[in-house]
């Protein structure tokens, strides 16, 4: 069995800067709208809007939300603009969230998962008019922000006692970037050591199977599209795969698509190059398209 002792520093936090999360929280820039889905004592969380041009109330837009990376613990939903700006010019309402970190709020990892269960509440409660349709909500993300796109769809419980629990936080399809799909060891596949195991949990606030995606797979979970590096350092390639195939023997559908040789971040949206970033967001619309979230890019015609 191949033991992995230091479950990936992503969900360690404390241990060191996460190396493709922003640091500092920038402002979001271009964004159509903005709304607070939720405040939690004088913390008011938002939401940016990324909307097509001449967007009607009536249209009933599909619309995807993306969670940011960091280990639960900063970050900034700066991470996927690029992401929401591709997906609005191609017809779809794209949404960056914010939500509770403990670097900036001080709370534990579990909070992470309410507040991602509050903002997609908030869309289906406001899908009217915010012209969304209810029944097409993506949840995305990467590495921690990955986990919450899993979460949302996978982790029973976990909710804001404030929130109206007759609305559905689960949403119809998720694409994962790199995500913690593991929190706890997978018998002859994942393995984490008891005083590591101890250090974890006192972070994300519950017990760890509680917080892991993997442990609570059951049919009926919403089409996944993940991408993951093979050699990805932080967040094990291993628990993506073993997600991924029990996913499918539950007896739904599942995409792996593995990177070979890439590490953890690869799909970030860089300055310079930008191969592993346009790859995955070609992949991740046609997934869009195979779905019926959009409509396939129309031919050009040569003559």
């Amino acid at each position: 069995m191949k033991i992995y002792k230091p479950l990936f520093l992503l969900i360690a936090m404390s241990f060191c800067a996460i190396l493709f999360a922003q640091a500092d929280y920038d402002a979001v820039e271009g964004a159509s709208t903005i709304e607070v889905y939720k405040t939690v004592n004088e913390t008011e969380l938002k939401l940016w809007f990324f909307n097509p041009e001449n967007i009607e109330v009536d249209d009933k837009k599909p619309a995807i939300i993306f969670f940011f990376g960091g280990g639960w613990a900063q970050g900034s939903p700066n991470q996927f603009l690029k992401h929401s700006e591709y997906l609005a010019a191609r017809g779809m309402i794209a949404i960056l969230a914010d939500y509770r970190v403990s670097k900036r709020h001080g709370n534990k990892a579990e909070k992470c998962v309410a507040d991602a269960k509050s903002s997609i509440r908030y869309l289906r409660k406001h899908a009217v008019r915010l012209g969304i349709d209810p029944e097409k909500i993506i949840s995305a993300g990467g590495s921690a922000g990955g986990h919450l796109g899993a979460s949302v769809a996978i982790l029973p419980g976990l909710d804001d006692p404030a929130d109206d629990m007759t609305i559905s936080s689960i949403p119809n399809a998720s694409v994962l970037f790199n995500p913690v799909l593991a929190t706890a060891e997978i018998l002859g596949k994942f393995e984490l050591n008891q005083g590591f195991s101890a250090t974890l949990e006192s972070k994300i606030g519950i017990p760890l199977k509680a917080m892991s995606p993997y442990h609570h797979v059951k049919f009926g979970v919403g089409p996944m599209l993940i991408f993951h590096g093979t050699e990805d350092k932080t967040v094990p390639f291993i628990t993506a795969k073993s997600f991924h195939e029990k996913t499918r023997a539950a007896g739904n559908q599942s995409t792996l698509v593995a990177y070979e040789g890439e590490d953890h971040g690869f799909f970030n949206y860089k300055r310079l190059s930008n191969g592993p970033y346009i790859d995955t967001v070609k992949r991740m619309d046609d997934f869009l398209v195979l779905h019926g979230y959009l409509e396939p890019i129309p031919l050009i015609k040569v003559y």
